[in-house]
């Protein structure tokens, strides 16, 4: 059974391209901001994370983001979030070019984890998460589910 945890937008700054590596396309996406609301927390997005990506050559974007969140109250909250991104090939053209696409026209689904020292955030670091994505211009939404 899934419950809402939160949803996020996550704002990026342009890819950085490293070029053809022996396990597909590099690209580093550094994460600039953002915000996130959930029913238990809310807070910020902070700057200075990244999105390490491999494009690979069968056309799945395999994604691991790595972040720093901020509550409300001042809780520091790290992310790991694994995922892959693929659909056909016009419509991965089309969100390459920043256009918009409806996210049920391609497959996002990550698994975000969650650790941190805050004493009133502590359930964070013992569940297991699944998120659902959605790619734009220069920001990444997330809708995020703790797995009961």
């Amino acid at each position: 059974m899934l419950q809402p945890l939160l949803r996020a937008e996550i704002t990026l700054a342009p890819p950085q391209e490293l070029g053809e590596g022996p396990l597909g396309r590099r690209r580093v996406i550094p994460i600039t901001g953002g915000s996130f609301r959930g029913e238990r927390l809310a807070g910020r997005v902070l700057p200075g994370g990244a999105d390490w990506q491999v494009l690979r050559a069968d056309g799945v974007a395999e994604l691991d983001a790595r972040y720093s969140l901020e509550t409300e109250d001042g809780a520091l909250i790290y992310v790991r979030n694994f995922g892959l991104r693929h659909g056909p090939a016009d419509v991965m053209r089309k969100l390459a070019a920043g256009e918009a696409v409806g996210p049920s026209a391609y497959y996002m689904r990550t698994t975000p984890r969650f650790e941190t020292g805050a004493k009133r955030y502590l359930w964070l670091n013992k569940m297991l998460c699944v998120a659902t994505g959605a790619r734009r211009a220069a920001a990444v939404e997330l809708e995020v589910f703790e797995i009961l």
